[in-house]
């Protein structure tokens, strides 16, 4: 059996949009490239046809795994949700305890984490240790530098 892949509904919407790019205008403008450098000559020597080959397979990779993603996915549902306490798809407001900073974060599934953006993985340290917890929780994760203590502020909810 799949493995599933919990997504909030934006990441899977992003999801299956790249997948409609990539399968619908993405494959189409690389074939169109092959084409063209097909008519360059000699294949053996042709570095712009190996390119093109090049990024067909990697494009190609990317489509099965996306399909494959989107075919397991689960959506976190707010409507069927406790937020009170946080799941996959809350956002959350902590404080960092030995500084003071706030900090915001969307807890979502590895294929949506973008740590630059606010979304953290679940299946992150900080985010193993985040499921679960309520206001007013503290909260220790053990990071390379050491232990960093948070303070759970707020959940926000899906």
């Amino acid at each position: 059996m799949a493995e599933e892949v919990v997504l909030t509904q934006e990441g899977f919407d992003k999801l299956q949009a790249e997948l409609d790019d990539l399968k619908y205008v993405k494959r189409k403008e690389l074939a169109a490239r092959i084409k063209l450098s097909i008519s360059y000559g000699d294949l053996k020597e042709n570095s712009e046809y190996h390119s093109a080959k090049d990024d067909q397979a990697f494009m190609e990779t990317r489509i099965l795994i996306l399909e494959k993603m989107l075919n397991n996915a689960r959506i976190a549902d707010a409507a069927h949700t406790d937020s009170s306490v946080i799941q996959v798809g809350s956002n959350v407001v902590l404080k960092d305890i030995e500084f003071g900073d706030t900090l915001d974060y969307q807890v979502v599934g590895p294929a949506e984490a973008d740590v630059a953006n606010g979304k953290i993985s679940y299946e992150s340290p900080l985010g193993k240790v985040l499921m679960g917890k309520a206001v007013g929780d503290k909260i220790n994760v053990d990071a390379p530098m050491g232990i960093i203590r948070y303070e759970l502020l707020e959940i926000k909810g899906l």
